[in-house]
Protein backbone atom coordinates (compact mmCIF):
# COMPACT_ATOMS: atom_id res chain seq x y z
CA UNK A 1 0.00 0.00 0.00
CA UNK A 2 1.02 3.61 -0.44
CA UNK A 3 2.54 5.29 2.58
CA UNK A 4 2.88 8.93 3.53
CA UNK A 5 5.72 11.02 4.88
CA UNK A 6 4.59 13.86 7.10
CA UNK A 7 6.00 16.27 9.64
CA UNK A 8 8.32 18.19 7.35
CA UNK A 9 5.99 20.82 5.89
CA UNK A 10 3.08 22.95 7.00
CA UNK A 11 1.91 23.84 3.47
CA UNK A 12 1.97 22.33 -0.02
CA UNK A 13 5.08 20.41 -1.08
CA UNK A 14 6.28 21.70 -4.46
CA UNK A 15 9.36 19.57 -5.21
CA UNK A 16 11.33 16.50 -4.11
CA UNK A 17 14.96 15.58 -4.78
CA UNK A 18 16.95 12.45 -4.00
CA UNK A 19 20.63 12.12 -3.13
CA UNK A 20 22.82 10.20 -5.54
CA UNK A 21 24.35 8.25 -2.64
CA UNK A 22 22.73 4.87 -1.92
CA UNK A 23 20.97 5.23 1.40
CA UNK A 24 21.40 8.99 1.27
CA UNK A 25 18.75 11.51 2.31
CA UNK A 26 15.97 13.08 0.29
CA UNK A 27 14.98 16.73 0.28
CA UNK A 28 11.71 18.50 -0.35
CA UNK A 29 10.80 22.12 -0.89
CA UNK A 30 7.48 23.80 -0.38
CA UNK A 31 5.51 26.97 -0.09
CA UNK A 32 6.66 29.81 2.18
CA UNK A 33 10.34 28.88 1.84
CA UNK A 34 10.12 25.54 3.63
CA UNK A 35 12.86 22.92 3.10
CA UNK A 36 12.77 19.47 4.70
CA UNK A 37 15.28 16.63 4.82
CA UNK A 38 14.15 13.00 5.00
CA UNK A 39 15.68 9.60 5.73
CA UNK A 40 14.87 6.84 3.19
CA UNK A 41 12.33 5.42 5.65
CA UNK A 42 10.43 8.71 5.78
CA UNK A 43 11.77 10.00 9.08
CA UNK A 44 12.16 13.82 9.06
CA UNK A 45 15.83 14.68 9.62
CA UNK A 46 15.54 18.45 9.71
CA UNK A 47 13.65 21.47 8.45
CA UNK A 48 14.48 25.05 7.54
CA UNK A 49 12.65 28.14 6.38
CA UNK A 50 14.54 30.29 3.90
CA UNK A 51 14.74 34.00 4.43
CA UNK A 52 12.10 35.90 2.49
CA UNK A 53 9.61 33.05 2.56
CA UNK A 54 9.60 32.56 -1.21
CA UNK A 55 8.30 29.24 -2.52
CA UNK A 56 10.96 26.57 -3.04
CA UNK A 57 10.35 25.31 -6.57
CA UNK A 58 13.21 22.83 -7.03
CA UNK A 59 15.63 20.86 -4.82
CA UNK A 60 18.67 19.08 -6.27
CA UNK A 61 21.61 17.29 -4.64
CA UNK A 62 25.02 17.76 -6.21
CA UNK A 63 26.03 14.64 -8.18
CA UNK A 64 29.66 15.06 -7.10
CA UNK A 65 29.26 16.22 -3.50
CA UNK A 66 26.69 14.51 -1.24
CA UNK A 67 26.95 17.38 1.23
CA UNK A 68 25.69 20.01 -1.21
CA UNK A 69 21.97 20.64 -1.69
CA UNK A 70 20.76 23.37 -4.04
CA UNK A 71 17.27 24.84 -3.83
CA UNK A 72 15.68 27.48 -6.04
CA UNK A 73 13.41 30.13 -4.56
CA UNK A 74 12.31 33.39 -6.12
CA UNK A 75 15.21 34.71 -8.18
CA UNK A 76 17.92 32.95 -6.17
CA UNK A 77 19.50 29.53 -5.70
CA UNK A 78 20.67 28.66 -2.19
CA UNK A 79 23.34 26.09 -1.37
CA UNK A 80 22.57 24.15 1.81
CA UNK A 81 24.53 21.58 3.80
CA UNK A 82 22.26 18.57 4.46
CA UNK A 83 24.18 17.87 7.65
CA UNK A 84 22.90 21.14 9.08
CA UNK A 85 19.94 23.06 7.68
CA UNK A 86 20.45 26.12 9.85
CA UNK A 87 20.76 28.41 6.86
CA UNK A 88 22.19 28.73 3.34
CA UNK A 89 25.94 28.29 3.10
CA UNK A 90 25.83 30.34 -0.08
CA UNK A 91 23.23 32.21 -2.11
CA UNK A 92 23.59 32.54 -5.86
CA UNK A 93 21.91 35.26 -7.88
CA UNK A 94 22.15 35.63 -11.63
CA UNK A 95 23.00 38.98 -13.15
CA UNK A 96 20.56 40.29 -15.73
CA UNK A 97 23.34 40.61 -18.30
CA UNK A 98 24.00 36.85 -18.06
CA UNK A 99 20.49 35.82 -19.08
CA UNK A 100 19.78 34.66 -22.63
CA UNK A 101 16.25 35.65 -23.62
CA UNK A 102 15.66 32.84 -26.12
CA UNK A 103 12.35 31.68 -24.64
CA UNK A 104 9.60 34.22 -25.21
CA UNK A 105 7.72 33.14 -22.07
CA UNK A 106 8.65 31.50 -18.76
CA UNK A 107 11.34 28.81 -19.04
CA UNK A 108 9.58 26.18 -16.93
CA UNK A 109 12.07 23.30 -16.93
CA UNK A 110 15.69 22.46 -17.74
CA UNK A 111 17.66 19.20 -17.73
CA UNK A 112 21.25 18.31 -18.53
CA UNK A 113 21.82 15.39 -20.89
CA UNK A 114 23.53 12.53 -19.04
CA UNK A 115 27.16 11.98 -20.06
CA UNK A 116 27.12 15.33 -21.85
CA UNK A 117 27.87 18.02 -19.26
CA UNK A 118 27.80 20.83 -21.83
CA UNK A 119 24.45 19.87 -23.35
CA UNK A 120 21.22 21.20 -21.86
CA UNK A 121 17.54 20.84 -22.76
CA UNK A 122 15.05 23.56 -21.84
CA UNK A 123 11.27 23.88 -22.18
CA UNK A 124 8.97 26.83 -21.70
CA UNK A 125 5.48 28.22 -21.65
CA UNK A 126 6.18 29.53 -25.16
CA UNK A 127 5.62 25.90 -26.32
CA UNK A 128 9.30 25.58 -27.29
CA UNK A 129 11.78 22.80 -26.48
CA UNK A 130 15.42 23.74 -27.05
CA UNK A 131 18.69 21.82 -27.06
CA UNK A 132 21.62 23.97 -25.95
CA UNK A 133 25.37 23.78 -26.24
CA UNK A 134 26.73 25.61 -23.21
CA UNK A 135 30.04 26.02 -25.00
CA UNK A 136 28.30 28.09 -27.67
CA UNK A 137 25.63 29.61 -25.38
CA UNK A 138 23.00 29.19 -28.06
CA UNK A 139 20.40 26.54 -28.94
CA UNK A 140 21.36 23.87 -31.48
CA UNK A 141 17.72 23.40 -32.37
CA UNK A 142 14.27 24.54 -31.34
CA UNK A 143 11.18 22.31 -31.54
CA UNK A 144 7.77 23.97 -31.50
CA UNK A 145 5.11 21.79 -29.85
CA UNK A 146 2.33 23.80 -31.45
CA UNK A 147 3.72 22.96 -34.90
CA UNK A 148 3.68 19.27 -34.00
CA UNK A 149 0.03 19.53 -32.91
CA UNK A 150 -0.95 21.31 -36.13
CA UNK A 151 0.81 18.66 -38.22
CA UNK A 152 -1.12 15.90 -36.48
CA UNK A 153 -4.40 17.72 -37.04
CA UNK A 154 -3.66 18.16 -40.75
CA UNK A 155 -2.74 14.50 -41.14
CA UNK A 156 -5.83 13.35 -39.28
CA UNK A 157 -3.86 11.57 -36.58
CA UNK A 158 -5.72 13.48 -33.88
CA UNK A 159 -9.31 12.36 -33.54
CA UNK A 160 -11.66 15.08 -32.43
CA UNK A 161 -13.64 14.26 -29.28
CA UNK A 162 -15.42 17.57 -29.03
CA UNK A 163 -13.11 18.55 -26.18
CA UNK A 164 -11.32 21.87 -26.34
CA UNK A 165 -7.60 21.23 -25.90
CA UNK A 166 -5.31 23.66 -24.16
CA UNK A 167 -2.25 24.92 -26.06
CA UNK A 168 0.82 22.69 -25.56
CA UNK A 169 2.62 24.85 -23.01
CA UNK A 170 5.71 22.89 -21.96
CA UNK A 171 5.82 22.20 -18.21
CA UNK A 172 8.51 19.59 -17.55
CA UNK A 173 11.38 18.03 -19.47
CA UNK A 174 13.36 14.87 -18.67
CA UNK A 175 16.22 13.08 -20.42
CA UNK A 176 16.80 9.31 -20.35
CA UNK A 177 20.14 8.04 -19.07
CA UNK A 178 21.26 7.30 -22.64
CA UNK A 179 21.20 11.07 -23.20
CA UNK A 180 19.41 10.77 -26.54
CA UNK A 181 15.73 10.63 -25.59
CA UNK A 182 13.86 13.69 -24.29
CA UNK A 183 10.35 13.63 -22.81
CA UNK A 184 8.36 16.84 -22.43
CA UNK A 185 5.01 17.11 -20.65
CA UNK A 186 2.59 19.69 -22.04
CA UNK A 187 -0.61 21.47 -21.06
CA UNK A 188 -2.62 19.70 -23.77
CA UNK A 189 -2.30 16.38 -21.92
CA UNK A 190 0.42 15.01 -24.17
CA UNK A 191 3.97 13.87 -23.64
CA UNK A 192 6.29 14.61 -26.56
CA UNK A 193 9.20 12.23 -27.10
CA UNK A 194 12.16 13.59 -29.07
CA UNK A 195 15.00 11.30 -30.11
CA UNK A 196 18.33 13.03 -30.68
CA UNK A 197 20.66 11.47 -33.22
CA UNK A 198 24.04 12.13 -34.77
CA UNK A 199 25.02 15.77 -34.87
CA UNK A 200 22.56 16.54 -32.05
CA UNK A 201 19.69 16.56 -34.54
CA UNK A 202 16.12 15.45 -33.87
CA UNK A 203 15.60 12.17 -35.70
CA UNK A 204 12.23 11.16 -34.34
CA UNK A 205 9.19 12.72 -32.69
CA UNK A 206 6.33 10.83 -31.07
CA UNK A 207 3.47 12.30 -29.06
CA UNK A 208 1.50 10.33 -26.49
CA UNK A 209 -1.91 11.32 -25.19
CA UNK A 210 -1.25 10.55 -21.52
CA UNK A 211 -3.61 12.69 -19.41
CA UNK A 212 -7.00 14.37 -19.72
CA UNK A 213 -5.52 17.63 -18.39
CA UNK A 214 -2.08 19.23 -18.38
CA UNK A 215 0.97 17.01 -17.81
CA UNK A 216 2.85 18.64 -14.94
CA UNK A 217 5.58 16.04 -14.47
CA UNK A 218 7.62 13.68 -16.66
CA UNK A 219 10.56 11.70 -15.29
CA UNK A 220 12.56 8.81 -16.73
CA UNK A 221 13.44 6.06 -14.25
CA UNK A 222 17.02 4.82 -14.26
CA UNK A 223 16.69 1.80 -11.96
CA UNK A 224 14.25 -0.52 -13.75
CA UNK A 225 14.88 -3.09 -16.49
CA UNK A 226 15.81 -0.48 -19.13
CA UNK A 227 16.15 3.33 -19.20
CA UNK A 228 12.94 4.02 -21.15
CA UNK A 229 10.45 3.71 -18.33
CA UNK A 230 8.71 7.07 -17.99
CA UNK A 231 6.59 8.30 -15.07
CA UNK A 232 4.03 11.03 -15.70
CA UNK A 233 1.74 13.03 -13.44
CA UNK A 234 -0.96 15.48 -14.33
CA UNK A 235 -3.47 18.05 -13.25
CA UNK A 236 -6.11 15.32 -13.64
CA UNK A 237 -4.69 13.72 -10.45
CA UNK A 238 -3.51 10.71 -12.45
CA UNK A 239 -0.08 9.10 -12.19
CA UNK A 240 1.09 6.71 -14.90
CA UNK A 241 4.13 4.62 -15.77
CA UNK A 242 4.96 4.01 -19.43
CA UNK A 243 7.36 1.74 -21.26
CA UNK A 244 8.22 3.98 -24.22
CA UNK A 245 10.93 1.75 -25.70
CA UNK A 246 8.44 0.69 -28.41
CA UNK A 247 8.39 4.27 -29.71
CA UNK A 248 12.14 4.58 -29.96
CA UNK A 249 13.24 1.49 -31.81
CA UNK A 250 15.07 -1.40 -30.23
CA UNK A 251 17.64 0.63 -28.30
CA UNK A 252 16.34 4.18 -27.95
CA UNK A 253 19.80 5.42 -28.78
CA UNK A 254 20.98 7.19 -31.90
CA UNK A 255 19.09 6.00 -34.96
CA UNK A 256 21.06 4.50 -37.81
CA UNK A 257 18.44 4.93 -40.49
CA UNK A 258 15.78 7.39 -41.49
CA UNK A 259 16.06 10.95 -42.62
CA UNK A 260 16.95 13.40 -39.86
CA UNK A 261 15.08 16.60 -39.21
CA UNK A 262 16.92 19.90 -39.58
CA UNK A 263 19.53 20.51 -36.89
CA UNK A 264 17.67 23.60 -35.77
CA UNK A 265 14.00 24.45 -36.00
CA UNK A 266 13.30 28.13 -36.06
CA UNK A 267 10.30 29.64 -34.34
CA UNK A 268 7.40 30.30 -36.67
CA UNK A 269 8.43 27.68 -39.24
CA UNK A 270 6.87 24.29 -39.68
CA UNK A 271 9.46 21.63 -38.79
CA UNK A 272 10.28 19.00 -41.37
CA UNK A 273 8.79 15.70 -40.29
CA UNK A 274 11.30 12.85 -39.91
CA UNK A 275 10.54 9.70 -41.87
CA UNK A 276 11.27 7.57 -38.84
CA UNK A 277 7.96 8.07 -37.07
CA UNK A 278 5.53 5.78 -35.30
CA UNK A 279 2.16 5.49 -37.08
CA UNK A 280 -0.42 7.84 -35.67
CA UNK A 281 -2.90 5.07 -34.91
CA UNK A 282 -0.46 3.59 -32.38
CA UNK A 283 0.08 6.73 -30.35
CA UNK A 284 -1.28 6.66 -26.82
CA UNK A 285 -3.70 3.77 -27.39
CA UNK A 286 -5.06 2.21 -24.23
CA UNK A 287 -5.21 5.40 -22.19
CA UNK A 288 -8.58 5.79 -20.54
CA UNK A 289 -8.94 9.37 -19.47
CA UNK A 290 -10.14 9.95 -15.95
CA UNK A 291 -10.03 6.29 -14.87
CA UNK A 292 -10.04 5.81 -11.13
CA UNK A 293 -7.81 3.60 -9.03
CA UNK A 294 -10.67 1.11 -8.67
CA UNK A 295 -11.10 0.92 -12.44
CA UNK A 296 -7.42 0.34 -13.13
CA UNK A 297 -6.89 -1.87 -10.10
CA UNK A 298 -3.27 -0.70 -9.80
CA UNK A 299 -2.35 -3.55 -12.15
CA UNK A 300 0.32 -3.95 -14.78
CA UNK A 301 -0.48 -4.21 -18.46
CA UNK A 302 1.41 -7.30 -19.68
CA UNK A 303 2.75 -7.45 -23.19
CA UNK A 304 4.14 -4.85 -25.55
CA UNK A 305 1.29 -2.38 -25.87
CA UNK A 306 1.43 1.39 -26.14
CA UNK A 307 -0.76 2.12 -23.14
CA UNK A 308 0.47 2.74 -19.59
CA UNK A 309 1.91 -0.27 -17.76
CA UNK A 310 0.62 1.23 -14.53
CA UNK A 311 -1.87 3.98 -13.83
CA UNK A 312 -3.81 5.13 -10.80
CA UNK A 313 -5.64 8.11 -9.40
CA UNK A 314 -3.55 9.86 -6.78
CA UNK A 315 -6.56 11.88 -5.68
CA UNK A 316 -5.02 15.34 -5.97
CA UNK A 317 -3.26 17.50 -8.53
CA UNK A 318 0.36 16.39 -8.91
CA UNK A 319 3.02 18.98 -8.10
CA UNK A 320 6.07 16.73 -8.38
CA UNK A 321 7.17 13.16 -9.10
CA UNK A 322 10.47 11.78 -7.83
CA UNK A 323 11.65 8.26 -8.76
CA UNK A 324 13.89 6.83 -6.03
CA UNK A 325 15.43 3.62 -4.74
CA UNK A 326 14.59 3.53 -1.04
CA UNK A 327 16.63 0.84 0.71
CA UNK A 328 16.76 -1.06 -2.57
CA UNK A 329 13.02 -0.73 -3.21
CA UNK A 330 12.02 1.08 -6.44
CA UNK A 331 9.54 3.80 -5.51
CA UNK A 332 7.76 6.82 -6.87
CA UNK A 333 7.32 9.81 -4.55
CA UNK A 334 4.39 12.13 -5.27
CA UNK A 335 3.95 15.67 -3.95
CA UNK A 336 0.57 17.35 -4.31
CA UNK A 337 -1.42 20.24 -2.86
CA UNK A 338 -1.03 18.87 0.67
CA UNK A 339 1.83 18.98 3.17
CA UNK A 340 2.67 15.25 2.99
CA UNK A 341 4.63 13.18 0.46
CA UNK A 342 3.08 9.94 -0.79
CA UNK A 343 5.36 6.99 -1.57
CA UNK A 344 4.25 4.29 -4.01
CA UNK A 345 6.22 1.06 -4.35
CA UNK A 346 7.16 -0.09 -7.86
CA UNK A 347 8.63 -3.39 -6.73
CA UNK A 348 6.16 -5.30 -8.91
CA UNK A 349 7.77 -4.00 -12.10
CA UNK A 350 11.42 -4.58 -11.34
CA UNK A 351 11.39 -6.78 -14.42
CA UNK A 352 9.88 -5.71 -17.71
CA UNK A 353 7.46 -8.61 -18.14
CA UNK A 354 6.50 -8.98 -14.51
CA UNK A 355 2.78 -9.44 -13.99
CA UNK A 356 2.71 -8.98 -10.23
CA UNK A 357 0.91 -6.29 -8.31
CA UNK A 358 2.94 -3.08 -7.82
CA UNK A 359 1.47 -2.22 -4.44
Amino acid sequence: MARQWSGGHSAAVLCVGVSGDPGGPLASGGEAGEVALWAPDGTPLGTARLRGGEDVTCAVFSPVSPNALYVSHGEAVSALDPRSLKGPAEELRVGADEINWLHTNICSSVAFRPRRPHSLVSAGLDMQVMLWSLQKARPLWTANLQDFAEEEEEEGSVQSSGQLLNPPLAHCVSVATCGNVVACGAEDGRVHLLQVGAGSRVERHVSLRTHSQGVSQTHFLSFLSHPYWLATGGNDSQVALWDVSWALGSTGGESKGGEAAPSRRHRGKRPVKPKAQVPADKLGQGVEEGASAAETGHTLSPGKDTGPRLRFSHGDKVNWLCPALLKGEPCLLVADQGSAITVYSLSGISHKDSGSQPF
